[in-house]
């Protein structure tokens, strides 16, 4: 079940805090994307998340939690994403936070079905940054350091690069995937049509899209296909 993250090229990633029209979501979910996450910073609640999660399981695509809330934590998706934000400020937002979760609910957690993520979070500005007070004026050396030690330290499957509303900068993202071995690039953030999307898709793994699904669905369906046709360029 874990080894379906290594088939994701394309995800878009749907904010239960956020508003979408039944024809809306069926575009999004029959558009040939590879998995729906869903997850966001702030406004998450059960009810929410549980009501998002029945509209796209209409649908046959797999469909993930990204967990921020921990009362906002509903079964029956194909898999549970673990952010653990490696340039923290605040290191429950590493492992404290964590830990808490396992001592409330360790007996309840299905193991073979949590995929932690090792976030760099480099947009001080966006909701993530705030809240967790990353540390996201880094060099690009620093960036691949922190994710190698995400791999290679923690044994992370995912090291998630996250601008969170902005653009980043393609060739820090294209260093970090480059000091990777086995742990698979996500890349969010700034993702507005398919020029961007491609962009992305040359120096990472995986390209999630959010943000333009809300305010221009047509261009967020046109990062599918950019995407998918845009081969990982190595050095």
């Amino acid at each position: 079940m874990k080894s379906m993250i290594n088939t994701w090229r394309h995800v878009f990633k749907l904010d239960p805090d956020r508003t979408i029209a039944d024809e809306q979501l069926e575009a999004v979910c029959l558009s040939g994307t590879d998995a729906i996450m869903i997850g966001g910073s702030s406004g998450i609640t059960y009810d929410n998340t549980v009501d998002l999660m029945s509209r796209v399981r209409q649908y046959e695509l797999p469909c993930v939690l990204e967990v921020s809330d921990l009362e906002a934590v509903v079964p029956g998706f194909d898999l549970y994403l673990i952010p653990m934000v490696l340039n923290a400020a605040d290191p429950s937002w590493l492992i404290g936070r964590h830990s808490e979760a396992v001592e409330r609910y360790g007996y309840l957690i299905p193991w073979e079905m949590v995929v932690p993520e090792g976030y760099l979070i480099l947009n001080a500005d966006s909701t993530a940054g705030q809240v967790t007070g990353a540390d996201a004026a880094m060099s690009a050396s620093r960036a691949a350091a922190y994710g190698q030690a995400g791999e290679r330290l923690m044994s992370l499957p995912v090291i998630y690069v996250e601008y969170s509303g902005k653009f980043g900068d393609m060739e820090l993202v294209a260093e970090v995937k480059h000091s990777l071995e086995q742990a698979r690039l996500f890349y969010g953030g700034g993702i507005v049509d398919a020029s961007t999307a491609a962009d992305a898709a040359a120096v990472s793994d995986t390209v999630i899209v959010g943000n333009i699904i809300y305010s221009d669905l047509d261009k967020a369906l046109e990062t599918v296909q950019a995407v998918k046709g845009t081969s990982f360029q190595q050095a």
